[in-house]
């Protein structure tokens, strides 16, 4: 239902810009500060007060409870309907399809690729404000629907997301209709050179800042499930090789308390997510020792007695050394309460997707990342797309309570999405998708997912590089997990 709820808002929000500025436009960008970015291009530089008018026309669309109108029909016809609309012409034009579906709320027609609410008097709660150049579309809170999600500044979020954009504008390739061309015109191999040399060169900047702050010795590295940590880890290693530093890394999964010390969570059973279900003093006491040149004896945690063990493995760091550590809690400010402040590189991955699929329809980063995971999943543990779906709402609970909150505290964020990946993904995802039948609680987001890959141009995997991060996900790599 919240989907739903965010789409008609998508709605209204256009249909009010389009009232009040006919020959303007409007880009609905991607999620930040609990709402979602958008753009506005209408002749003169935005003000509160036109920001104001906006939100008021909002306002009187949700008040008189227009119908949204819902049509199918054959692809020529709608094309003719949004001639004009590059973004979406272009995307439409990609689609192996007879007939194509769209909407219309009074005389405004749009595209938005999935259900929506039966009319604009369900949508009330909203909220919309000036941010940076553009406007803040607030949505209510997804734990609370009835109250507006918390305002937060999410200033570095907000600087990758807009970074990417620049550039991927640059290249002529903003949206899932430009990519689709430039597949279909051969273009893959290109494609796949630049953007993996792309996030190489950003990763090749965050190791010289990192070797450019002489009291660093400690990276931590964190980022929500299926963001590609693991080879991020491995390729700023070698970025840091490069600089003249070798990281060690050690495990934070090894510094679990006793299993019987371990907090519960409101149903009471163990919570090994809690950041309390880690020996903090222990950690703190290591990492303060190795980073003051002595030697420690590591941890071995045994989870099949749930006990925490001496390993006999010993550690020391040389001067041209770094500590190099993963884990979903490296953010909380904490699990490093009593180390040094200064000594530390705090790292976020997030695969931040950038790409759209037109101009009014943006593409959820968390889609991104469980396509990853559905691929993996069943690559590597032979789980099929119906149980990945069925634990993806209890992963996406650990990390709002236990990642997101913490992201800003980064020094630098990286994007491990790839411009090209959902390209690469679909041929992979498709087929499992396929498999969850109807009989099932997950296959209505089974088919929401595939109703969304159908606008997508596959690609092959085969000239995907073996140090690709997406390889973690594909099978093939040349790392070592």
């Amino acid at each position: 239902m919240r989907r739903e709820y965010v789409r008609t808002l998508f709605l209204i929000l256009c249909k009010a810009v389009h009232d009040l500025y006919p020959e303007g436009s409007i880009k609905i960008m991607f999620p930040v500060s609990n709402g979602y970015y958008c753009e506005l291009q209408i002749g003169e530089v935005l003000s509160p007060e036109i920001v104001a008018d906006i939100r008021h026309r909002m306002r009187d669309i949700i008040k008189k409870d227009i119908p949204i109108i819902a049509h199918k029909k054959p692809k020529e016809e709608v094309l003719k309907v949004f001639e004009g609309d590059e973004s979406k012409i272009r995307l439409m034009e990609s689609l192996d399809t007879k007939t194509l579906r769209y909407c219309s709320l009074d005389d405004y027609n749009d595209t938005f690729y999935n259900y929506m609410l039966p009319s604009t008097g369900g949508a009330k709660l909203f909220g919309l404000e000036l941010y940076y150049n553009g406007m803040l579309l607030r949505v209510p809170d997804s734990n609370d629907p009835k109250k507006l999600g918390k305002y937060i500044r999410q200033d570095k979020m907000f600087d990758v997301f807009m970074s990417n954009h620049r550039w991927q504008d640059r290249m002529g390739i903003s949206n899932v209709g430009t990519l689709n061309k430039a597949i279909e015109a051969g273009y893959s191999s290109q494609l796949i050179t630049v953007f993996e040399a792309m996030q190489e060169k950003n990763l090749s900047r965050i190791a010289d800042d990192i070797t450019s702050r002489p009291d660093v010795r400690v990276i931590l590295i964190a980022g929500p499930s299926s963001s590609g940590k693991t080879t991020t880890c491995k390729r700023l290693s070698v970025q840091m090789v490069v600089n003249g530093v070798y990281p060690q890394q050690i495990s934070m999964d090894d510094y679990y308390v006793d299993r019987e010390l371990s907090p519960r969570d409101e149903n009471g059973e163990y919570d090994f997510e809690s950041i309390h279900a880690l020996n903090l003093d222990l950690f703190n006491e290591h990492v303060n020792a190795l980073i003051n040149g002595e030697e420690v004896e590591l941890p071995r945690y045994n989870f099949k007695t749930g006990k925490s063990e001496k390993s006999g493995k010993t550690m020391k760091l040389e001067k041209d050394e770094m500590l190099l550590i993963e884990g979903i809690h490296a953010l909380n400010p904490e699990l490093t309460a009593n180390i040094p402040q200064r000594q530390i590189y705090r790292l976020y991955a997030s695969a931040l997707t950038t790409i759209t699929l037109d101009d009014h329809n943006y593409i959820p980063t968390t889609d991104n990342r469980l396509l990853r995971r559905m691929v993996r999943d069943y690559k590597y543990r032979g789980t099929s797309a119906e149980a990945t779906l069925e634990r993806w709402s209890s992963v996406r609970r650990g990390e709002d309570k236990w990642i997101f909150p913490y992201q800003e505290n980064a020094d630098a964020v990286f994007n491990t999405a790839l411009l090209f990946e959902l390209a690469v993904l679909k041929p992979q995802a498709e087929p499992l998708l396929a498999a969850v039948h109807k009989g099932s609680p997950m296959y209505d987001e089974a088919k929401r997912l595939r109703s969304f890959l159908r606008h997508i141009v596959p690609m092959s995997e085969e000239q995907v590089p073996p140090t690709s991060l997406l390889r973690e996900f594909l099978g093939g790599s040349s790392f070592e997990y």
